[in-house]
């Protein structure tokens, strides 16, 4: 599945950044070189999760497994482009379905685990997907049941497999047929989603060229080729699969998996395993420099932590690099592809480094990092009229090898995302700052992060707005020093009614919106503030929950 223009593989081609090679050359290449290293970790509690003890796979393993299971699948009739839908927790079972989906010639595209029927239903039909592999229950829900619903809706869902049926794949006999299928470095390798102001997810498409230039602006970061790296976010979005997963399968070395995030599981894992490289978000960070378990832990081996989904606090910085000699780099990205890396090398000031960016393509600037110079950003007015004066704020347009080449099956929203030159608009607001940096300034887009998933307010309200009590609503993002954000809705209730946050959240299961978009705060207001057209004043709002709360 080739989406990108001849134009845009010409451009690329011919600079360099894109070429032959898959990300399946790459893993079978560490296969060959260090078959008995330790290529996967399972998360300690994966009994818990799944049912089978936890494994250290090495690369000889792991590659016997994807060939047994691209084999099996291909078997069961997954041809090439067939879209296989993915709903498990973090196991190595999972990453090794990315390649062996791949090998097979389909598609992987990856979900959350939160997801329910409504956002399942939706990307099944949207991808025309052929498959779908989940588990039979996880924390007490159905998910085996929640996509054999989906398959009755959608004709073209015809297999729907369990993690059981995975394990049985992974002992079948590869087949060398196999080799006969062809893999191109242009063909699609994932289809991510991410929600932002629309109230449906988009599908982001990157085809192993995008995601190995990708995994060469991650290096930014300070990771090296080899490296044990933990992730401790879900492998299905561009925080774990862009910063841990994906520069593993391009150079090599040793993932750790952790879920859910536990502070005590995480320090255990980061002693035990040596780990040198990490991406963790702020409130993690945090977590760690106050839980009692971490005092006096051994983190010699670490040696950078990015952070991401919200810049780092200078004390945690200082904190990290006082106790373990730590580094603490800064990253902002999009599933879209997009991403401005913040590492020591780039920028060795720390003070500096806290909250500002790399700014790529900036006039007569060079980085350390090669890929770097073929990404172009510039920096616009709502008219879009380039900005370029020091402390100028507008929003962030970004042009580059490792973005998507569109939202998949959705032009009505590719006309808006690109502009006439093919930069993304990326719909956060940043200033720029002096003539190398970037500082992140505002999300223009309505959108809330809860523990690094995007909320999109827009499809919060307009689930709430069909609940018979509500006469009208708004959703915005409340401080959290956990998950960064949680929701908090103000209601207005229809005249003689009582709404409760209890019967909202109810009436969102019911509706089969994922967990994690189920407002945590109610405020029962007598009016919606909004100006002369209509709008709702949202920062008057942020501005109230701030207060109430008292961040």
């Amino acid at each position: 599945m080739i989406l990108a223009s001849p134009e845009r593989i010409s451009e690329y081609t011919s600079k360099g950044c894109w070429g032959a090679r898959t990300l399946l050359d790459d893993f079978k290449h560490h296969a060959r070189s260090m078959p008995e290293r330790t290529a996967m970790v399972d998360p300690l509690n994966k009994e818990a999760l799944l049912g089978t003890a936890p494994e250290r796979v090495s690369y000889t393993d792991f590659d016997r497994a994807v060939e047994a299971t691209a084999s099996a699948l291909h078997a069961e009739g997954i041809d090439k482009d067939d879209i296989v839908l993915v709903q498990l927790p973090n196991c190595w079972e999972l990453a090794m379905l990315y390649l062996a989906v791949a090998r097979a010639g389909g598609v992987i595209s990856p979900m959350p685990m939160q997801w329910r029927a409504k956002e399942v239903t939706y990307v099944a039909e949207l991808t025309q997907a052929k498959a779908m592999i989940t588990i039979n229950e996880f924390h007490g829900f159905g998910h085996r049941a929640m996509a054999e619903e989906a398959a009755r809706k959608v004709p073209t869902l015809k297999k729907i497999y369990t993690y059981e049926d995975v394990r049985r794949m992974i002992q079948e006999k590869p087949d060398p047929a196999l080799n006969v299928i062809q893999v191109d470095a242009d063909d699609i390798f994932t289809i991510c989603w991410t929600s932002g102001t629309e109230a449906q997810p988009k599908g982001c498409p990157l085809s192993h060229n995008n995601w190995r230039c990708q995994a060469a602006v991650a290096l930014a970061s300070g990771m090296q080729p080899g490296d044990i790296m933990l992730t401790a976010g879900p492998l299905v979005n561009m925080a774990s699969v862009g910063t841990v997963y994906v520069p593993w399968l391009r150079y090599g070395g040793t993932v750790i998996l952790h879920h859910p995030f536990d502070p005590q599981l995480l320090l255990k894992q980061m002693v035990q395993e040596r780990i040198q490289y990490t991406l963790l978000v702020p409130a993690v960070v945090n977590l760690i420099l106050k839980h009692p378990a971490a005092q006096g832990v051994d983190l010699s081996s670490v040696r950078v932590i990015t952070v991401g989904s919200a810049p780092p606090s200078l004390w945690s910085m200082e904190e990290f690099k006082r106790r373990w000699n730590v580094d603490i780099g800064n990253i902002w990205g999009q599933n879209e592809g997009t991403a401005l890396v913040s590492g020591v090398q780039e920028v060795p000031d720390m003070t500096i480094r806290v909250d500002h960016l790399p700014r790529y393509g900036a006039p007569g600037v060079e980085w350390s990092t090669p890929m770097a110079r073929h990404i172009q950003t510039k920096v616009v007015a709502p008219d879009g009229t380039e900005l370029s004066e020091d402390g100028a704020v507008g929003e962030l347009l970004y042009r580059g090898p490792n973005v998507i080449p569109g939202y998949f099956k959705r032009p009505d929203l590719n006309a808006q995302a690109f502009d006439s030159e093919g930069y993304f608009r990326t719909g956060d607001l940043f200033q720029i700052a002096g003539d190398r940096y970037l500082k992140f300034f505002e999300r223009a887009k309505d959108i809330i992060i809860r523990g690094g998933y995007n909320i999109s307010a827009q499809e919060v309200e307009n689930v709430l707005l069909a609940h018979p009590a509500v006469q009208d609503v708004a959703a915005v993002g409340m401080p959290d020093e956990n998950l960064g954000e949680r929701t908090c809705v103000y209601v207005v209730p229809k005249p003689g009614q009582t709404v409760t946050l209890e019967s909202l959240t109810a009436f969102m299961r019911e509706q089969g919106v994922a967990t994690y978009k189920l407002p945590e705060r109610l405020e029962v207001v007598e009016v919606i503030p909004r100006n002369p057209v209509g709008k709702i004043l949202k920062k008057e709002l942020r501005r109230d929950i701030r207060e109430k709360i008292g961040a």
